[in-house]
């Protein structure tokens, strides 16, 4: 196989052809990455004004072989010219140059998704992902759920008896629904505490997965809130303090519109009890200690759940440009004589577990036929990265 590929609008004259040059361009790919290069890929834009050609370099591109595909498939389409050839050697995983091409704060947030991350970053965060979930890269799919229950898990592998599981005790453990194209669900079970979401959510970001949602419980804020209430977040308060130093505290985190109005469609077809609104998310699993400075902070915010891992993320989901949502179930309400208690907590989580998992797997399963392209992201996508249509 020659190391170099153009392909060009009269490259195809059917749409088997199409896909029959894209496959051959992730062969490609996949080739010179195995024989120590990084593959570059390069793209012709006849209708952008302003920026006609974009360039991005490749790692592991067999683990997101699917969104290559689909990218370059929609690209032809329109008409772009597209290349394929080595860039450079690769840098090992030894290298103390690694970490020099992965460091965000020399991060253009402004590149195109299909480019968004360096190889150094790819190859990097594949890496730690297989070694904090115990399976492969390319295993995942292409809809992400993240959990911290281990009920959540029994009732996953219920649903697929047959998922691909660690092989290995592992600190945040992953199961796969696998289907064709990574059409399936990813569960990973983060452990407890916005630390754990943020690592998790920096590295599976690199997959481009189609969305990410949180299945969790929260502490319930409001009256009217009973245990075993959903929540269904429209915001986050963000007081986990992780990503401040990233993202300014005061650009707005909002969950994907379409994935609530799928999320709220399932609520409401099996009359279920839930609350929109505001989810505020600490990094103190003991807040009640602090609770009238918390508590204040609550009120201003208008909070209707507490949690530790929500808007950690949502925040990541924003900045790599995942779509992402919310669903978590309310298990205690501290505020209104109702901690989180052993004995009580058993019986909730007994009582959810199954009905929870469900609701955000048939949800996913509406947007997978309305949206078999991905979710628009228009709302997370930046100033100067208008939607492929547009002339830029």
């Amino acid at each position: 196989m020659d190391k170099r590929i153009e392909i060009t609008q009269h490259s195809f004259s059917a749409e088997d052809e199409l896909l029959q040059v894209v496959e051959e361009a992730c062969d490609l790919m996949e080739k010179i990455y195995q024989e120590g290069d990084y593959p570059k890929l390069m793209v012709k834009r006849s209708w952008s004004d302003h920026n006609p050609i974009i360039t991005g370099e490749m790692a592991l591109p067999g683990a997101y072989r699917w969104y290559l595909k689909r990218e370059m498939k929609k690209l032809l389409e329109k008409g772009a010219e597209l290349k394929v050839f080595p860039a450079r050697p690769k840098v090992t995983l030894e290298d103390p140059a690694l970490f020099d091409n992965a460091d965000e704060d020399e991060w253009d947030i402004t590149r195109k998704k299909l480019f968004l991350f360096s190889p150094e970053r790819i190859d990097i965060s594949l890496n730690r992902l297989e070694h904090y979930t115990g399976t492969n890269a390319e295993d995942f799919q292409r809809y992400i759920l993240f959990t911290n229950y281990d009920m959540h898990v029994e009732v996953f592998n219920k649903l697929y008896p047959d998922c691909e599981k660690p092989d290995r005790p592992v600190q945040m453990p992953a199961y796969h629904h696998k289907l064709p194209d990574n059409k399936g669900f990813s569960l990973v079970n983060i452990g407890v505490g916005p630390s754990n979401a943020k690592t998790i959510s920096d590295h599976a970001a690199v997959l481009r997965p189609d969305a990410m949602v949180m299945v969790g419980h929260c502490g319930g804020l409001r009256n009217h809130q009973d245990i075993g209430d959903f929540v269904l977040a429209t915001g986050f308060m963000r007081s986990d303090g992780i990503l401040d130093d990233i993202l300014p505290l005061n650009i707005p985190i909002t969950p994907n519109h379409l994935l609530n109005v799928y999320l709220k469609e399932v609520l409401d077809l099996h009359n279920l009890k839930y609350r929109l609104g505001t989810v505020y998310t600490t990094d103190n699993r003991n807040w009640e200690f602090m609770k009238r400075r918390t508590v204040q902070e609550i009120h201003v915010s208008r909070s209707v759940a507490i949690d530790m891992e929500s808007a950690t993320v949502a925040t990541n989901g924003y900045r790599y440009r995942v779509p992402f949502a919310t669903l978590l179930c309310v298990s205690d309400k501290p505020l209104h004589g109702k901690p989180k208690l052993s004995g009580a907590a058993q019986s909730f989580y007994e009582n959810s577990k199954e009905m929870h998992l469900k609701i955000v797997i048939d949800a996913l399963e509406i947007s997978k036929k309305q949206n078999p392209e991905g979710l628009p992201n228009s709302s997370i996508r930046s100033i100067n990265e208008p939607l492929m249509g547009g002339a830029e």
